[in-house]
């Protein structure tokens, strides 16, 4: 990554949260399960002692988008707690309606940034990780800007469990290409355990979680007749 720029502040000690969005007042309506900005990171290490105040499997799913994922999945897994984490302030506000009505209060939203995870979780406190149809960033010039490079993979394998999965899904083929070429170049703490150029049409035991979770624009790119590219990593 290139030196001093957005991505590295987000990722340092030193980052502090500035915005004049009306939208983060507005959140304050749903404090019983939306944190935002620093709020959260008082839970690292505790999430679920501390804030779910039960001993169970915890999720995180990083750019929780219209939260298709997070609903049907949190609610499909009451016995699990569930942690969704988004950065755009009106998209996190119409989401965080949406929570407000479910059955199963087995979450918590965080509006806050991708970056900070290791600033929000504890070393081996994850069991699964989601990162679904992220930006792609397509110019070569905004490349440094993309959530899933070297510092990012390395604070993963942080935070992640022994054994803890990892679950991704993109439509963008260079992008998808570039964490491959992550994955397999880089010295890190994660395997390969399987991946795929065409999703939905790859009957493989270990993607069955990522083809039954079908998100909005995963539904957009069906209709386009658009492959998924999809991979599942396991923490060593």
């Amino acid at each position: 990554m290139l030196k001093n720029n957005h991505q590295d502040k987000s990722f340092s000690k030193e980052f502090s949260y500035t915005h004049d969005n009306p939208y983060h007042d507005r959140l304050n309506a749903f404090n019983n399960f939306v944190l935002r900005d620093s709020e959260p990171e008082v839970y690292r290490g505790k999430w679920n002692k501390d804030c779910f105040k039960r001993d169970a499997k915890l999720n995180v799913e990083v750019g929780t988008g219209y939260g298709h994922f997070m609903i049907e999945y949190s609610q499909d897994h009451p016995e699990e707690n569930f942690i969704g984490i988004d950065y755009r302030f009106k998209r996190s506000f119409n989401l965080a309606k949406k929570l407000n009505n479910l059955q199963h209060k087995n979450f918590r939203y965080l509006r806050a940034k991708g970056e900070r995870i290791e600033f929000l979780f504890e070393e081996n406190e994850i069991d699964h990780f989601y990162y679904f149809f992220p930006d792609p960033w397509p110019k070569t010039r905004h490349h440094k800007k993309r959530l899933f490079q070297k510092k990012f993979i390395d604070s993963l394998g942080v935070i992640m469990k022994t054994d803890g999965v990892v679950y991704i899904k993109t439509d963008h083929e260079g992008y998808f290409e570039s964490m491959l070429n992550l994955i397999k170049n880089e010295k890190h703490n994660f395997e390969l355990v399987s991946f795929s150029t065409d999703l939905h049409n790859d009957e493989s035991e270990s993607l069955s979680i990522l083809r039954k979770y079908i998100t909005k624009f995963e539904k957009i790119f069906l209709k386009k007749n658009k492959n998924i590219n999809a991979m599942v990593l396991r923490c060593k």
